[in-house]
């Protein structure tokens, strides 16, 4: 597994193109510019790593698009040391840019197949999040809480009253809520009991489903 000048020189592309597209944020561009997305891809899909692109990464599951990566990452609005909790650890992508974002990454992946993948995986790359779980990411890790952001990278039919519980006052929950399509939701938690809610547009995910470990 290589990452070559060539690959840079593609990640370099991707960057801008996402600039352009409105991310702004310079910590999610430049973890975006340094983590190798071909390394996270079949084979047979490396070539296109980085083409703005979902790609299917085996369990039915998907690598998001990766500007659905940096819109996602963007809205957490990422401190070093942030104890963020991500719903699907899928091919790992995303948890590595939330590491090198500066994030303490603690993620739960529901497909047995791609937990065990990725648990190897991600620590071969370099990047150590500091807990990755197999379970059902509706539950969250509730002996883990509470986080400063909460990230879901499946589609939701509702938000987890779990999720909530599990933020400090004052964290964001970013989830993309919705069945067929969703609407890309952000939660900032004010105090105990009152979230604020903004909305930010459709996006298509692979569905997150409950009590479906396998």
């Amino acid at each position: 597994m290589k990452d070559t000048a060539k690959h840079q020189g593609l990640r370099n592309q991707l960057v801008k193109l996402l600039a352009e597209k409105g991310i702004y944020d310079t910590n999610v561009l430049n973890a975006m510019n340094a983590v190798p997305r071909h390394l996270f891809l079949e084979s047979g899909f490396q070539d296109f790593a980085y083409q703005d692109t979902a790609f299917p990464i085996g369990a039915g599951q998907t690598i998001s698009q990766p500007y659905t990566v940096a819109f996602q990452s963007q809205l957490l609005q990422v401190k070093a040391d942030d104890k963020v909790l991500e719903i699907g650890t899928g091919s790992g992508y995303q948890t590595a840019v939330l590491c090198k974002m500066g994030a303490k990454v603690f993620t739960i992946e529901r497909q047995n197949e791609l937990y065990r993948k990725t648990s190897v995986l991600l620590p071969k790359l370099g990047y150590r999040p500091r807990v990755v779980s197999f379970g059902d990411g509706y539950k969250g890790l509730p002996n883990d809480a509470p986080f400063d952001s909460i990230i879901v990278t499946a589609g939701a039919p509702f938000v987890p009253q779990p999720l909530l519980a599990q933020l400090k006052i004052g964290g964001r929950l970013v989830i993309p809520v919705g069945d067929e399509k969703q609407v890309m939701t952000l939660l900032i938690r004010t105090s105990e009991t009152h979230f604020e809610q903004h909305e930010f547009g459709d996006f298509k995910f692979v569905p997150m489903l409950e009590d479906k470990n396998r």
